[in-house]
């Protein structure tokens, strides 16, 4: 009995947060008589959410549970669709090669910025900005500033549906699970992460495993780049670190899906944070909510998760205190 109440308590732990968040956002699309899933459409956007937002968020996870903050993880998106699309649109290959090379790409991005933090010896944020800064400049330069276009073209602009994003987001979802829970350079990534000294004397190779981290993180950002290209068919430049901005999306499903993963694996926590920060989006673009207006909007909530954080136990003990004293009376 203990066992069964146990893993109920962890299933409802586990849905709280997303079911709570479904249940607000159609009360508030429902107060101003609009149906949050009406259309075909809403469905691809929601997915697509869910796929771009998790996959940002396993990217900037890897190496920041590491101490390694990466801020280059937006210039990869981008110059790996830049590079997959204009190689795609020149010899006319299909999305399913865009999306391959975009992946390739992006690893052999991560491995340059993985190198070059173990190298040049700096702290990774100064690494993270100059590679961040280069790649910008790189894709700049192979555009020539125009960024790349295909609406046209229906073949690289086929991907969009609801059974594709389900597809990447299952098929990232077991590859990550598999690599860092059952393969040998997950046990050597969370033995660096408990113990890095003593891993280290251990034989384990912290600079393998450290330009693995970027590698992993740059292919992953790869298909966030071929998922946005792919959906509006145009990719537009971005300069002075204006990439960065793509990483900023992970941090609220970053933070929901550690407080998730206590009770199930990590990674599908950050899967459910990011369904939880995409019921936010759809209904940020059904009741055509302002830019401005969403990002004072997340980053209270961001702000309000943060502060329950660092007071989960007196929160918990205030809780507890009460349902005792209920129960005496």
């Amino acid at each position: 009995m203990k066992n069964k109440l146990s893993i109920s308590k962890k299933i409802i732990a586990i849905a709280v947060i997303p079911v709570a968040t479904l249940l607000i956002m159609l009360l508030l699309c429902g107060m101003n008589g609009i149906t949050l899933f009406e259309t075909k459409g809403n469905w691809i956007a929601f997915f697509r959410a869910v796929a771009s937002v998790m996959l940002t968020t396993f990217a900037l996870s890897i190496n920041l549970n590491s101490g390694r903050f990466d801020f280059s993880i937006g210039s990869i998106s981008l110059l790996s669709s830049v590079i997959s699309a204009s190689v795609c649109i020149h010899y006319n290959l299909s999305v399913g090669f865009m999306l391959v090379i975009s992946i390739v790409v992006g690893i052999v991005l991560g491995c340059i910025s993985g190198v070059l933090y173990v190298l040049v010896k700096l702290p990774p944020i100064i690494v993270s900005l100059g590679v961040a800064l280069f790649y910008e400049g790189l894709a700049f330069a192979i555009t020539k500033g125009y960024g790349v276009s295909f609406v046209a073209n229906k073949n690289l602009t086929s991907f969009p549906s609801v059974g594709s994003y389900i597809g990447v987001i299952v098929v990232a979802l077991v590859i990550m699970i598999v690599l860092f829970d059952y393969c040998k350079f997950g046990y050597e990534y969370k033995a660096l992460l408990s113990g890095q000294k003593v891993s280290v004397n251990l034989g384990i190779h912290e600079i393998k495993n450290a330009i693995g981290c970027y590698a992993i993180a740059g292919g992953l950002m790869g298909v966030v780049g071929f998922i946005s290209a792919s959906n509006t068919g145009t990719i537009q430049m971005s300069l002075n670190f204006g990439s960065i901005a793509v990483m900023f999306t992970a941090f609220l499903p970053m933070f929901i899906g550690g407080f998730i993963g206590r009770f199930c694996n990590e990674k599908i926590g950050y899967m459910l944070g990011a369904v939880t920060t995409a019921f936010i989006s759809l209904m940020y673009a059904r009741l055509n909510v302002s830019s401005s207006v969403q990002q004072i909007v997340t980053a209270l909530i961001l702000v309000m998760f943060l502060i329950y954080l660092n007071n989960e136990q007196v929160i918990t003990k205030m809780f507890v205190r009460r349902s005792r004293k209920e129960n005496l009376e």
